[in-house]
């Protein structure tokens, strides 16, 4: 894969353009299969690595010999995952499908009010500004932000509140539902 033009196939060593192709492939490719299983599916590892190697191939008249090979390989590599990941399609399921799931079984009255009561008297058990934190981002809807701004307090410490307060108010729910 030396310095050479597209018709010249015979290199000055003797040795041709495929074999030192072959070469290049049974040195690197080990190395490289590795390298792109970090970033891509296992299943589809073999593809990218002869995409890679295609590439190495019709660009070979660009590298340049007294660089390191590898090194020019593994950024070919790493812009063929790059380019991979961004074409490839996330599984989707229509939004009908999904509200359908997600429609909640009809539960009667009573149990509601009840779950109500215990979130409550779960909510009156945690520290005053736990609880504010939690009912503006929860009942008025507000981000870490903006909460932050309304109380005029830093936005870690409303963070910390809030996860504080989320796992006392789940161990206070879990207790009572054990009860």
């Amino acid at each position: 894969m030396g310095n050479t033009s597209a018709s010249s196939h015979q290199r000055p060593t003797g040795r041709t353009d495929e074999e030192t192709l072959s070469d290049s492939y049974r040195a690197h490719a080990p190395a490289l299969r590795s390298y792109l299983r970090r970033f891509i599916s296992p299943q589809d590892v073999e593809d990218l690595l002869q995409v890679v190697f295609a590439d190495a191939w019709r660009s070979r008249g660009r590298y340049d010999p007294g660089r390191s090979q590898a090194a020019w390989l593994y950024v070919i590599a790493h812009r063929r995952a790059v380019d991979h990941l961004r074409v490839r399609r996330l599984a989707t399921v229509p939004l009908d499908a999904v509200a359908e799931a997600a429609a909640p079984a009809q539960r009667p009255a009573d149990e509601e009010v009840a779950d109500r009561d215990r979130v409550r008297r779960a909510l009156a058990a945690l520290s005053h500004a736990q609880r504010q934190v939690i009912e503006l981002a929860y009942y008025g809807e507000l981000t870490q932000q903006e909460i932050a701004e309304r109380l005029r307090v830093p936005l870690g410490t409303v963070k910390a509140r809030t996860s504080r307060g989320l796992h006392k108010l789940s161990a206070l729910l879990s207790a009572a539902e054990a009860a």
